[in-house]
């Protein structure tokens, strides 16, 4: 497919102009980033493997009713998707102490939730993505009571979903976040889950031994962030022959082996 308008350039993806109205193509970068843009590097084949769990993740939760903007994967590094209003909220669901939770309450980190906690933060980056209230979301406007219903709804069906799909993996979905948009008919809106659901959003741990398999291995310079994506892509079953590139997704087989060398499990 030629390459269109560019629209947008954010920190972990390219959008383009779609082939037809109303579609946009997003591109999977391997550009990695931390702390509100304040680290950044390169994880090498995120782009693929993000491409590939997003897809996966977003056919599956269409299965289940969950609307989504996902139309198809067109090559490996991009998808294309519906073009939606973006509300500008990141829905943050909690199973798991962990993260910005843990040192904000001083909640030690592998503790479980007594409920699945659900937060609200204000997406933007000059600010550090604050944590919002209801109220605050409400006397600002940034979206509607229905819509807030409706976030909230799919968000917990969401994580029904997905604890299961994982833990059918070994993998404890620790936390996520989501980011939903609206689809105009007229005069009348429609929300949708928008965005990506991969390890670049959600906090991944092996059940067995702890290991993280999310992007905490860059922000916390842990090493072996390429393996351990791929290692969630593996489980999953979505590393294909075909998808095989330079500098891409290579011989499992090896990565395997350097992802138990390079994964060192937590201290008991």
């Amino acid at each position: 497919m030629a390459r269109r308008r560019q629209i947008y350039e954010g920190k972990a993806k390219i959008l383009y102009e779609g082939p037809e109205p109303g579609t946009i193509i997003q591109y999977f970068k391997d550009d990695a980033t931390a702390f509100n843009a304040e680290k950044k590097g390169t994880i090498n084949g995120k782009g693929v493997i993000n491409n590939r769990i997003s897809e996966y993740v977003f056919t599956r939760l269409s299965h289940i009713g969950i609307p989504t903007h996902f139309i198809r994967r067109l090559n490996m590094r991009e998808q294309l998707v519906r073009q939606v209003e973006i509300i500008p909220l990141e829905v943050v669901v909690r199973n798991v102490a962990a993260g910005s939770l843990s040192k904000r309450l001083g909640v030690e980190e592998g503790e479980l939730l007594p409920h699945t906690l659900i937060e609200y933060c204000l997406k933007d980056d000059a600010l550090g993505d604050p944590k919002v209230s209801e109220e605050e979301i409400a006397c600002f406007n940034w979206c509607s009571h229905e819509e807030m219903q409706d976030m909230s709804s799919m968000a917990i069906r969401i994580n029904d979903f997905l604890c299961g799909m994982f833990a059918a993996i070994d993998i404890r979905l620790v936390d996520f976040k989501l980011e939903f948009g609206r689809i105009w008919d007229g005069d009348y809106s429609r929300t949708i889950l928008a965005d990506e659901i991969s390890p670049d959003g959600c906090r991944l741990w092996d059940i067995n031994t702890g290991e993280k398999l999310d992007k905490d291995r860059f922000r916390r310079d842990m090493g072996g962030e390429s393996e351990a994506y791929q290692e969630v892509a593996r489980r999953l079953g979505l590393l294909q022959n075909e998808d095989n590139g330079p500098g891409e997704v290579v011989d499992m087989g090896a990565h395997r082996s350097r992802l138990r060398n390079k994964i060192t499990p937590p201290k008991k």
